[in-house]
């Protein structure tokens, strides 16, 4: 069972969906405090900028989802958009909804998200999470 639904009316061509389930792995990770997962999917350079323009590298984000300073528990992206730089370099920009226990605060959050991948040895990580 997923914590993670799509809210779409369009439909993705087979490259596109790539990148969108690979956002959705990456969200499952998130609230399955999957560290192994995470780990696999985001790249060492990863940059995470909050909506209160803090800056977070990987092992800085990952330590807080993993110490419970960060607590996911269900995301909803809506209206995914797959924009392409070069066959290797894409972004996914996308209103996601998350429910989660931030800094110690209850709510849900919809984030206006850029969310950067880039292609290597062909599989997909994601690069940078701007919201």
């Amino acid at each position: 069972m997923s914590d993670v639904e799509i809210v779409c009316e369009k439909s993705f061509s087979s490259v596109d969906n790539v990148i969108i389930n690979r956002f959705v792995e990456f969200q499952q990770a998130l609230i399955d405090k999957n560290e192994d997962k995470l780990n696999e999917i985001i790249l060492d350079d990863y940059e995470l900028v909050h909506m209160s323009g803090k800056k977070q590298s990987k092992s800085e984000f990952i330590g807080e989802v993993m110490d419970g300073t960060l607590n996911y528990f269900k995301s909803e992206i809506s209206e995914p958009t797959i924009l392409w730089d070069d066959d290797e370099n894409a972004s996914m920009i996308a209103d996601v909804t998350l429910t989660a226990k931030v800094y110690g605060i209850n709510g849900k959050w919809t984030l206006n998200t850029v969310a950067s991948f880039v292609k290597i040895n062909d599989t997909w990580y994601f690069g940078k999470w701007d919201n």
